[in-house]
């Protein structure tokens, strides 16, 4: 694809992207500066920038999560974060599986199961004596 139609497709302005690869966020064009092109790569790159951008990181600190295997913490609740490898940002996945498996991780985490399959809340409330 061109660099206009990344930018349309991203959403991100060809003047954004530019930059983006001209600090190492995102690769080169494969086919050399006349005939660029870009592909599935170049969207996550896109996606993952403007991702930790939006979450308030600066572009210094998205530079040093992007050169080492490393995760981001996203805030979902007082007490719980959720780390996100830097390189699945602006990946594709399939969401509501990951949303189904968090669903299931959060009730072994929060909810006693009894001998009969049902499940009861794993914090009760203090009844006063």
């Amino acid at each position: 694809m061109t660099l206009r139609e990344l930018a349309k497709l991203t959403a991100t302005p060809e003047r954004q992207i530019r930059f983006m690869i001209a600090e190492g966020f995102v690769p080169a064009p494969t086919g050399g500066r006349t005939y660029a092109d870009y592909g599935e790569e170049h969207v996550t790159a896109v996606r993952r920038y403007t991702k930790l951008r939006e979450q308030g990181l600066p572009p210094q600190a998205i530079r040093v999560l992007s050169s080492e295997v490393s995760t981001v913490p996203f805030s979902i609740g007082p007490g719980i974060s959720l780390h996100v490898e830097t390189s699945l940002l602006g990946s594709k996945h399939d969401v509501n599986a990951l949303t189904e498996r968090a669903r299931e991780v959060f009730v072994d985490l929060f909810v006693e199961h009894e001998r009969d399959g049902k499940a009861k809340p794993a914090i009760r409330k203090r009844t006063r004596s």
